[in-house]
């Protein structure tokens, strides 16, 4: 290890090779190296601290460029917070330094501090990209690029650093032409051949060598400065950059030129100008020509999206959608050559080689959802012969003719052409279709029926029934994507069923209240409806466009609405019974651990619709989840599904349950998305929410899932006032009422007419915190029992059904008139 005379020694080293104008690149790496060994030491022999710690070499020290007079920038990283014990090793490291008269550019932070960059420190942020471990736990050093070296970090440390260069230029006009240049500053000086490199490491590491100036001649012109630093640092003893007219003479006799003093001088500068004027074009030239990093291993160029590492690409087939899904966020297309580049090698992969982990599958679903650029780049995927080869079964309708006398496209661009006109009803482009817009908005998995348009037609194929056969090779793709069941049964009804509601709508007499109970009875629920109706008229419009007239537009709506209000009006009336080919179906497919009279008395006499909601691996957790329960009893459940968490809770009915769920969930500043409430004849109850974690409890505390359950056992059975708590919430100030949100008044609407058991209440209100617990202490306290709810926001606004009875009847006029006045009491209060 180096003692405080080895430093000493390294230093006089420096110097003399500095006076011999020998001061370049390896003289400094070897100091670099002798402080490396100093700073080991010192961390070594200094008292320990409570975490793991790290001293970080930053900047040009970073480089291994330390030269005689430059400060030492140092990063000491500790793994937890900063104490005392951190304080005595951080005193035991610099003070020594101190004392050997080293300038220390120091920074202590511990690793949380890195949790988001500092945008408004962006010398700290290039002094990170050349960071190197000295001496430590490197591994938190590993945590730190993990967050710098980003695509989205590269884009605002590129950004920071044009600025800071166009910033530093005007200090000198603008021009290197300077008699009396900064040798680290100036233009063309070592920052702008540091810059140079920082970009092209950022954007594209082959961009230098596409330019005017190559490695060798930069790397040449690297050490001429380094040396020239080096011989100002040793005369003047301090941090000295400025080569002025005495140290020229000074610097062109120790740098070995011949002649006279001034022709001396003179050859130096001209060596000096030539080497600037190739480090300002080589700085010019990646200015203006280096891309974007817009994700790993891409970036945006003029031309397009690209790969940077054409062989890391190539190693990793995975990695191509994110070309597109790049392409999509940034609203540009493709470059032509990364096109061209897939297509010589699309025949090297099998499907499967382009979505082998969960990750990358579930990243093609991302990449499906409709909006702006989809069309686009699915037809880029198209023509370069990446859509076909992930998915075969597409390949089978290229440039596919099916000759009638309605279709006008081939069977693939009309299928590609359905996904545009998806795409334009989500964005709005399309006047007029604003109300078909919202239903796109209004899917939960809208991705699910890009997928169903992509495979709805391949059947075509052949000549047979292409419905069944499109199901069949539909149910191969999600086979290979391993797609949960839920998924599949929404993929493969919507294709084997595309062809039903424009059926309905053009060629039978939609006022037969039978005809839309049937549509109702197929889709079961309104998700499906929403879906099968947006595929029903993007499908058509896509045929040709003279095929969906405004008449036939409006035909299809009102199918719709009519559809929508039998599914929530009036569902509630009908039960599952014994028989039920839906019933059987379960218990045929249960696992070994559910009974059969257990699901049977679990489930009948719930809302038929229960078995279309909820897939049978749920509803079998929740027959599990009833097992065994008493009067006092709550049984829940807690689960992530992707952006949203989904609460269960069985128990048997209870005065105010729901609302006590409810304020709990609100109390916690959960978002309730949709949810549902059912009980059966034997007063189990069983309620669902999905929900957004606001403020990421769950997400952030470790015993987060447990806490919020204890907090619903105790609202639920009385020991805990959830009242009191949304108060505490409401008052902490955590809580902001959303901004720019115009409050309007609520609308509600009693219906005794649509069902036979229940008065149904419609609610239309600001989403405000603990809205439903409101609204369901209310009814709760007019007596009144809530047996179905169903729940929805669309924007800031609410818009809530419940189906309720008192006393196992339907409300009276009077009745309904005192609890509708309270309700907007409570909701204008």
């Amino acid at each position: 290890m180096t003692t405080l005379s080895g430093v000493e020694s390294a230093r006089d080293a420096l110097s003399a090779d500095s006076a011999r104008g020998h001061g370049g690149r390896a003289a400094l790496r070897r100091f670099s190296d002798c402080v490396d060994h100093l700073l080991q030491r010192l961390f070594d022999e200094a008292p320990g601290s409570v975490g793991a710690s790290l001293v970080v070499a930053l900047g040009g020290y970073g480089r291994r460029q330390l030269c005689l007079q430059s400060d030492i920038d140092i990063l000491l990283l500790f793994d937890g917070p900063i104490g005392a014990a951190e304080e005595g090793r951080v005193r035991s490291i610099l003070h020594p330094l101190w004392d050997l008269h080293f300038s220390v550019g120091h920074q202590i932070r511990q690793l949380d501090d890195f949790a988001e960059l500092e945008i408004d420190n962006p010398e700290f942020l290039l002094a990170l990209l050349d960071a190197r471990a000295v001496a430590g736990d490197r591994v938190l050093l590993d945590g730190i690029a993990a967050r710098v070296r980003t695509p989205a970090a590269h884009a605002r440390i590129l950004d920071a650093l044009k600025h800071l260069i166009d910033d530093r230029h005007a200090r000198f006009n603008d021009t290197f032409y300077q008699l009396e240049p900064d040798i680290k500053d100036a233009p063309g000086a070592l920052r702008d051949l540091w810059a140079a490199r920082t970009i092209a490491a950022l954007t594209d590491p082959a961009l230098i060598d596409r330019g005017p100036t190559d490695r060798a001649r930069l790397d040449e012109a690297e050490e001429f400065l380094l040396r020239l630093r080096s011989i100002l640092h040793a005369q003047h003893k301090r941090n000295q950059n400025v080569l002025n007219h005495e140290s020229q003479e000074h610097a062109a006799r120790l740098m070995g030129y011949s002649g006279e003093p001034r022709h001396q001088v003179e050859r130096l500068m001209g060596d000096y100008f030539r080497h600037a004027r190739a480090v300002s074009r080589s700085l010019e030239w990646v200015r203006q020509t280096a891309p974007v990093p817009v994700a790993p291993n891409l970036v945006r160029s003029r031309d397009g999206i690209r790969f940077v590492d054409a062989g890391h690409a190539d190693a990793h087939p995975e990695s191509w959608l994110s070309l597109f899904q790049a392409a999509i966020d940034s609203n540009t297309p493709v470059a032509d050559d990364a096109l061209t580049w897939i297509q010589q090698r699309i025949d090297r992969h099998t499907p499967e080689e382009f979505f082998p982990r969960p990750v990358d599958r579930t990243a093609l679903l991302a990449f499906l959802k409709p909006r702006a650029g989809l069309y686009a780049r699915l037809s880029e995927m198209h023509d370069c012969g990446l859509l076909g080869r992930m998915f075969p079964e597409f390949q089978a309708i290229f440039c596919r003719v099916v000759r009638d006398f309605y279709h006008k496209y081939t069977v693939d661009e009309h299928t590609l052409l359905t996904i545009r006109n998806l795409e334009r009803l989500a964005t709005g482009a399309v006047k007029g279709r604003e109300r078909f817009g919202n239903l796109v908005a209004d899917l939960t998995h809208p991705e699910l029926l890009v997928l169903s348009l992509l495979f709805h037609d391949v059947g075509k194929w052949r000549d047979d029934d292409h419905a069944e056969e499109s199901v069949r090779m539909a149910m191969e793709m999600m086979r290979r994507l391993q797609l949960p069941e839920e998924s599949v049964a929404v993929v493969e009804f919507l294709i084997r069923h595309h062809t039903k509601m424009s059926l309905i709508a053009f060629r039978r007499d939609t006022e037969d209240p039978e005809i839309v109970r049937q549509l109702a009875d197929l889709v079961g629920i309104e998700e499906r409806l929403k879906m099968l109706c947006l595929l029903t008229l993007v499908d058509v419009e896509a045929v040709n466009p003279e095929t969906l007239t405004p008449w036939r537009a409006d035909l299809l709506w009102r199918l719709y609405v009519d559809t929508y209000n039998h599914l929530t009006l009036e569902y509630a009336d009908e039960r599952i019974e014994h028989q039920e080919s839906g019933l059987r179906a379960l218990v045929a497919g249960r696992p070994d651990d559910v009974a059969e009279a257990e699901i049977t008395r679990f489930v009948e006499g719930l809302p038929r619709r229960y078995l279309q909601l909820f897939p049978h691996q749920a509803i079998y957790r929740h027959v599990r989840l009833s097992r065994d329960i008493r009067p006092d009893d709550v049984h829940a459940d807690l689960e992530h599904k992707g952006s949203l968490w989904e609460l269960t809770v069985v128990t048997l009915d209870k005065p105010f349950l729901f609302s006590n769920i409810c304020g709990t969930l609100s109390s916690f500043s959960m978002d309730i998305a949709r949810g549902h409430a059912l009980t059966n004849p034997n007063g189990l109850v069983l309620d669902v929410f999905q929900f957004t974690d606001q403020e990421r409890f769950l997400e952030l505390n470790a015993r987060g899932k447990e806490q919020f359950l204890t907090v619903l056992g105790a609202v639920i059975s009385g020991a805990t006032d959830v009242t009191e708590r949304l108060r505490t919430r409401e008052q902490s100030v955590l809580y902001r009422r959303r901004a720019g949100v115009t409050a309007t008044p609520p609308v509600i609407h009693a219906d005794n007419q649509s069902s036979r058991r229940y008065t149904i209440l419609d609610i239309v209100a600001n989403n405000v915190l603990g809205l439903l617990h409101g609204v369901s202490r209310v009814i709760s306290r007019h007596g009144c029992d809530v047996d179905l709810v169903l729940i929805s926001t669309e924007g800031q606004k609410a818009i809530d059904v419940f189906h309720i009875a008192k006393a196992g009847a339907k409300l009276t006029d009077a009745a309904i008139a005192d609890l509708t006045t309270d309700l907007h009491r409570m909701l204008e209060a």
